[in-house]
């Protein structure tokens, strides 16, 4: 009976402490512990570090205090995935379509100029091109000089025809999508609207203002000067940029009915914006390139408010 008694007494003197559990599932016990904070995890709650195991918290923490990857000139990694470029592209094919609508007629996709390749105006278009001062189909009076000034947007992403459309697309797809993982995604998009605005502001300065301008290509030339400047701050090889751009320019100068003031307008104003994000100093490097664009902007509009007053006075 004694031998018994003391065999029960030790039994009870020597248990098994229970096991750890879960901190965020304490009905699993776990022998695993995360590597950061200790706290036990258990299979559901494990994320593979390292060395060993961490908790979700632990991980996530970990993640903010990474610094995001940034490109040489400041803009963010997510460029490489080029959805910059593709969501411009879906808005001027959107943009086409709902001008083809408009018109109602064939004469919208080709029987235009270029031996028939390219479409002629519809009313989107007549709404949207860049135009100086004249009469609208409807019998107003219409224009960037009469306060439209929405045009000096609109018209970059309005075209004559498909044909038109697509030549401009596929120069967008080739260098929006280099140009977009070097600068980032914002500082891409910067850099196109300003170039075009830049080509439709001398369209505006220096063509008839009853003549109409629609088309992309105001940016995309402000891409090809962009491209230069980049890859050679970048001390990358440009030999293969200079004959398509003189190719374009002699296709510009040759060809009738394309704006040559709006091609030119492109180039210098994307050329000057990709100076601005090329070698803006490291320091303060957003600041100064949001302050150079800002500045370019407003040259621009200055000389819209000049021309206007040269038509309306």
């Amino acid at each position: 009976m004694t031998e018994r008694s003391g065999q029960a007494g030790d039994a009870t003197e020597g248990s098994v402490p229970a096991a750890p559990v879960c901190y965020r599932h304490p009905d699993r016990a776990t022998y695993v512990r995360c590597t950061r904070c200790d706290r036990p995890i258990c299979p559901e709650c494990m994320r593979e570090a390292s060395v060993g195991h961490q908790c979700p918290e632990c991980v996530s923490e970990g993640r903010r205090s990474v610094r995001p990857a940034r490109t040489a000139f400041g803009g963010g990694a997510a460029g490489r995935q080029g959805y910059v470029t593709k969501t411009l592209i879906a808005l001027n094919v959107l943009v086409m379509l709902l001008s083809i609508a408009s018109a109602r007629s064939g004469t919208a996709v080709a029987g235009g100029g270029l031996g028939g390749l390219l479409g002629g105006p519809t009313p989107l278009t007549d709404w949207g091109a860049v135009l100086g001062r004249a009469t609208l189909p409807d019998g107003t009076i219409g224009g960037v000089a009469e306060g439209q000034w929405y045009r000096l947007v609109a018209a970059m992403f309005l075209h004559y025809g498909v044909v038109h459309l697509l030549l401009n697309m596929w120069a967008l797809w080739v260098l929006g999508r280099t140009l977009e993982a070097v600068l980032g995604p914002l500082r891409f998009l910067a850099l196109y609207l300003i170039a075009g605005l830049g080509g439709n502001v001398a369209a505006y300065l220096f063509s008839d203002p009853r003549s109409a301008t629609v088309g992309a290509s105001t940016a995309i030339f402000g891409l090809f000067a962009a491209i230069f400047v980049i890859m050679r701050r970048l001390g990358r090889d440009t030999s293969s940029i200079v004959p398509i751009l003189v190719i374009n320019l002699i296709f510009t100068f040759t060809v009738p009915g394309i704006s040559a003031a709006g091609h030119l307008g492109g180039l210098v104003t994307g050329a000057l914006m990709a100076l601005v994000l090329a070698y803006a100093p490291r320091m303060r490097r957003t600041v100064f390139q949001a302050a150079g664009g800002a500045i370019i902007a407003l040259a621009l509009l200055g000389l819209v408010l000049v021309r206007t007053g040269m038509l309306i006075g």
